[in-house]
């Protein structure tokens, strides 16, 4: 069954706010869909071609696990991902199959520019600031390097990532990475046109 406004949260946005945007998979780079692919087969844990919720749920029990993270904290974080997921494609209980995949994460990120033309809140910042608050360990407002190696310990990612994310990402030179930057690479290397430049951010991993 094709994706569409009566099976995807993303395209019921944009249809109800007048978006006819629609899906064109010759739009996309090759490295990019390669990219998606194997972060779905990441998520997909069991190996079976659909990410199902709870797969998902697995990396914020997994961050309880690295970091003193409270209950308060771990729900945030599982609502953050619960509400991210869900409007990328992800049912509650049928989840999301693999061939169904690429095409929810370019829906997604059309909805996500038409939240930020809209000046309305942008579900990347709700999951980035969740875990965000989770990392910055000494709770001096920024997340630093040793933190950040933390992030790619719970996502899988190896920990010499940690520094060819942080490059790219203190785009303010600060040696300390703040919320606004996170959220923009995040932007960058998951959501916007296939650019080489962000090749790297995890170590080639994706």
């Amino acid at each position: 069954m094709p994706l569409d406004e009566t099976n995807n949260e993303s395209y019921r946005y944009l249809r109800s706010v007048g978006n006819k945007w629609q899906f064109n998979v010759e739009d996309l780079h090759p490295k990019m869909i390669q990219r998606l692919y194997k972060r779905f087969d990441t998520f997909d844990l069991d190996c079976d071609g659909k990410m199902m919720m709870d797969e998902i749920l697995y990396w914020p029990d997994r961050m309880r696990q690295l970091v003193n993270a409270t209950d308060e904290q771990v729900e945030k974080m599982r609502e953050a991902v619960r509400t991210f997921f869900f409007n990328k494609g992800v049912d509650p209980v049928n989840g999301l199959k693999r061939e169904d995949w690429v095409e929810a994460n370019r829906v997604f990120a059309e909805a996500e520019r038409e939240r930020e033309r809209r000046g309305e809140a942008s579900l990347i910042a709700h999951l980035s600031n969740a875990y965000y608050d989770v990392l910055d360990d000494d709770g001096d407002g920024t997340v630093d390097i040793d933190e950040l190696k933390t992030m790619m310990k719970a996502f899988d990612v190896p920990q010499e990532a940690a520094y060819t994310f942080f490059e790219k990402a203190d785009v303010n030179q600060s040696g300390k990475l703040e919320r606004p930057e996170l959220v923009h690479l995040f932007r960058k290397f998951w959501m916007e046109p296939y650019d080489p430049q962000w090749d790297g951010v995890y170590a080639y991993k994706y």
